[in-house]
């Protein structure tokens, strides 16, 4: 250690215990940490990122600068890019819960920026004992620097949202990217592809998660690609910036903010508030467990650690200090990084009080259900965790919006041609009433979607039916072997041109169902250019050409990009979609004059037989007029037309069976239909409009 400087050697400030983490003033930094357990705390100041020991340490007086719970200091002249942390003495019991360990170098939960040294070793952190590699260190940052310009939350209805899933690295990293290198798989090269999402028809990203994470808590060799390890709730990943300076990964991920939304984007952050990326026995200490172990984990009654994650631990949500730590990081990336949304990994999590048990009213839900700051923004639960808490359809409060696993699953069992499966695709369609009507809630309640980063891709969908996992490096065992998926008679790619016509039919009718429904599409990366990962369904760890985004595909499958392309602007045109019929969903089914047919016009056939439905409905503002035919059958069906006034004439719109661009059009474009029926083939979906 090159100095130590301790409280009583020198007039160090006694500082004040709010805010918590470091604040900036004109003469200096105050630093609070919350730490209820602790017996010694000391702020750490260092030179370098690599450096393995601090260039000053300052003991904190246990009387002084401790305020209750908060251990506080003040240091003069310190500026914005000083690397800190801290380093924190108690009992090492983890039979009772406590971890202390005062060898270990531990970041501020609250500093808005973290660096990563080279030498940095995941390994290393979680050996007992002075680790023998640096630490991540955090690191002071000024957010008020930043100009803002004219940039304001977009505030977009969830009628007219279409989301995108997708990876900032993954995204660019690929060579056929065509952008510099220095900027490939960052926020900046991001930027360089709105073009792209906004030709698609896109007007809102979710992006896996960029909270700095621990790349390395993956397989040996491996590298951790979607980012589900936080390491701060606060920073953002420095892994996806151009720049080496921990100062400018802030600004370039503002600036990418800021050119999203210049371009009609909004930002949704998929955001883990249920897990840290310090695992279970064994892991590393990195922050949370060395500060308070037992305040900010759920623990067992033999104070190992539980885990509804399924990531080997389970933040303490509902406890005081963690839900005021979650709502300030929710706070900061609303007012400090002006995103527009959340999805919240696995957020039935938060609903399990500090024994693990489902609470009927969780405080931290509420807290963001009702916060002031957070009204308008827009909040999606994933609303199940690891360990079997299922809550899609009873998620508590109004705000929310949910990701449905159900539609997922009975729209895949439909096209696949399972038994006794229409009843429940048609009640998706309409937007799960099932699950949705009893609380009055608005149509997009349902986020829908077939696929999302974890599992097949759309293309893998259609083309594997079982997952292919063994570069995951553990003997093929990871990942869902319920995939709901048909190949079409041959695993994998194929040079079949029957199998491929199919999986191209198949792949159109997902998009249909999906973008056609009633609520909120979500659409995976890629997913509309036949991305694949070659039949891996849990690719959390592949940060190489088996996740990232194939520029080539667009040139190759440049039809499937149109027929999306129009298919969003098709459902964005649709009469629902405008504000002045904004109502419930019971008020939508109401109102919406569904009719249902079979091959013959009123008389549907639900049985548990049946892969087939027709429907027409009537626009609510009466100008227009859609009749749908559904063939999940794998022979061909002729269904007949409702008749309409002599003044009209149905017209087609989309036959997923024909090749482009006969397979959807623009709707001034539609062609007549001269009969008074229809062949739709098989495995097929047809819709023929009517405007006035």
């Amino acid at each position: 250690m090159k100095e130590s400087i301790r409280r009583f050697d020198l007039p160090v400030p006694l500082g004040r215990s709010f805010p918590l983490g470091p604040s900036i003033h004109n003469d200096g930094v105050n630093f609070s940490i919350f730490c209820r357990n602790g017996n010694s705390v000391s702020l750490l100041l260092f030179d370098h990122v690599d450096d393995l020991d601090p260039s000053h340490e300052i003991v904190l007086d246990g009387v002084l600068n401790r305020t209750y719970h908060y251990w506080h200091i003040f240091v003069k002249d310190l500026k914005p890019g000083q690397l800190y942390g801290y380093r924190i003495s108690g009992s090492h019991e983890p039979y009772f819960g406590q971890s202390f360990d005062p060898d270990k170098i531990l970041l501020d939960p609250y500093s808005k920026a973290v660096a990563v040294p080279v030498g940095y070793q995941r390994a290393a952190m979680e050996a007992k004992g002075k680790a023998g590699c640096p630490s991540m260190k955090s690191v002071i940052v000024d957010c008020s620097l930043y100009d803002w310009e004219e940039d304001k939350p977009l505030r977009r209805p969830f009628a007219e949202t279409i989301i995108y899933e997708m990876h900032v690295g993954g995204f660019t990293k690929h060579p056929s990217s065509n952008i510099e290198i220095s900027k490939r798989g960052t926020y900046l090269g991001l930027v360089e592809k709105i073009p792209y999402l906004t030709d698609l028809g896109i007007n809102a990203v979710e992006l896996l998660p960029v909270y700095q994470f621990d790349e390395q808590d993956a397989p040996d060799g491996l590298v951790n690609y979607w980012g589900y390890s936080p390491v701060s709730l606060f920073a953002p990943h420095p892994g996806y910036s151009s720049s080496a300076n921990p100062l400018g990964v802030l600004d370039e991920f503002r600036n990418m903010v800021k050119a999203l939304h210049a371009a009609g984007i909004e930002v949704i952050l998929d955001v883990v508030y249920n897990h840290t990326a310090e695992g279970g026995k064994g892991g590393p200490t990195l922050s949370f467990r060395g500060i308070d172990n037992s305040v900010y984990y759920i623990l067992e009654k033999d104070f190992s650690y539980s885990n509804y994650s399924g990531c080997g631990n389970t933040l303490n949500a509902n406890q005081s200090i963690v839900r005021r730590l979650i709502m300030d990081s929710l706070h900061f990336w609303v007012t400090e990084m002006h995103v527009d949304g959340f999805r919240f990994d696995l957020a039935s999590v938060l609903s399990r009080g500090e024994d693990g048990a489902p609470i009927e009213n969780p405080p931290i839900l509420w807290d963001i259900e009702s916060d002031p700051v957070l009204a308008g923004v827009k909040l999606i639960a994933e609303a199940w965790d690891a360990a079997g808490l299922y809550q899609v359809g009873t998620f508590i409060g109004d705000s929310w919006k949910e990701w449905n696993g159900k539609f997922r699953d009975d729209i895949r069992r439909f096209l696949r041609g399972d038994q006794g499966i229409l009843s429940h695709m048609v009640t998706r369609l309409i937007g799960s009433p099932d699950i949705y009507d009893h609380k009055e809630r608005e149509p997009e309640q349902s986020i829908n979607f077939v696929t999302c980063h974890d599992g097949f891709t759309l293309n893998d969908l259609v083309s594997y039916e079982w997952k292919h996992n063994e570069n995951n490096r553990e003997q093929n065992r990871d990942g869902t072997n319920d995939n709901l998926s048909w190949n079409g008679g041959t695993e994998g790619e194929t040079n079949d041109p029957h199998v491929s016509v199919f999986r191209k039919k198949q792949i159109r009718n997902f998009f249909m169902l999906t973008l056609l429904s009633i609520g909120t599409p979500m659409i995976c990366m890629g997913d509309e250019l036949r991305r694949t990962q070659r039949g891996n369904n849990n690719a959390y760890c592949q940060d190489n050409e088996i996740s990232w985004f194939d520029w080539g595909l667009l040139q190759k499958n440049g039809e499937l990009f149109r027929f999306v392309k129009l298919l969003i602007q098709g459902r964005l045109l649709r009469d629902m979609a405008k504000p002045q019929f904004a109502m419930s969903l019971n008020q939508l089914l109401k109102n919406a004059q569904f009719s249902w047919h079979g091959i013959r016009l009123d008389q549907p056939d639900w049985s548990d037989n049946s892969h087939s439905i027709a429907f027409n409905v009537h626009s609510l503002g009466g100008a227009m007029e859609s009749y749908f035919i559904i063939n999940a059958y794998r022979e061909p069906l002729i269904f007949e037309l409702p008749v309409l006034g002599s003044d009209r004439q149905w017209k087609r719109w989309i036959d997923t069976s024909l090749e482009s661009p006969g397979d959807i059009c623009l709707w001034n474009e539609a062609l007549p239909v001269e009969s008074n029926s229809y062949f739709v083939s098989a495995n097929t979906i047809v819709a023929l409009i009517s405007i006035e």
